[in-house]
This record gives C-alpha cells, structure tokens and sequence, in this order.
C-alpha cells in the first residue's frame, strides 16, 4: 500500500550517503519524514556497487565493510519486483535490469524515484515518473 510520503531510492542515493559523499546532507535534509523503499535488488546493487569502488582503488575493504553495515541500518522496505514489467521497461529503454526495477517500482507504487543517476533521472521523468531533486519532487 502506497502511503503519501513513500519515496524510492536508488543505490547512487544510497551510496552518497553510507560513503560520506558531499551530496549526504542535501540527502538527508530531502528524505526526513519520508519512508524510503526500493526494490528488493537494492542489497545486491550496493556490494556491486562498493566492489567496484574497491576496484578502483576508491574505497579500501574496511571502508567498503563499513558502508555496508551503514547501509543495513537504513530503513529501507525492500519489496519485490514484477519481473515482466521491468523486462518491458528495460526493453522499452534500452536500460539495464537494475535501472529498469527502480522505474518499475516507482511506477507500480505510485511513489517519486530519488536518484543521482541524471540518464536514469531523465527516463524516468520522461515515462510520467516523478521525481524527487533538491528542489522537491517533480
């Protein structure tokens, strides 16, 4: 059940935040009061996401730990996927499977899709998604 202040979040949002980037305040400061959802892939997303930081030397391993943990604090409500609608998004948009769940759920729930993906921003705006900026949602 959507509720009126139910945001989707992303991995890059994620990210941002359990990594101390400098957009983590804004992030914080946008998503107060609301509860944040994702697709259940999320968990998945972030080790691929903090193993590719390792690999680039970005992040060392204790680090990458550290996120992670940070990260399960996060009051996330994962929920599932339908499967053949992401696969009709994906295909729709030339996207991956993970950019196609986060539009898939925000779509299906009703619910803005926050996001530092600006392609990713850009498709969703374009599919009658809304979107939350730091200017608000759109």
């Amino acid at each position: 059940m959507k509720r009126k202040n139910d945001i989707i979040v992303d991995a890059s949002v994620v990210i941002a935040v359990v990594v101390e980037e400098a957009a983590k305040a804004e992030i914080l400061r946008l998503t107060m009061g609301h509860f944040l959802l994702a697709p259940q892939s999320l968990r998945h997303e972030i080790g691929n996401s903090l193993s590719k930081m390792l690999k680039m030397g970005r992040i060392e391993i204790e680090t990458a730990k550290a996120a992670f943990s940070c990260y399960e604090s996060i009051p996330i409500r994962h929920v599932p996927v339908n499967m053949p609608a992401a696969l009709e998004i994906a295909a729709a948009n030339n996207l991956y499977a993970y950019d196609a769940y986060m539009l898939e759920t925000a779509s299906r729930l009703g619910a803005p899709l926050f996001t530092l993906d600006i392609p990713l921003l850009k498709t969703a705006k374009k599919a009658g998604i809304d979107v939350l900026t730091s200017w608000g949602i759109n």
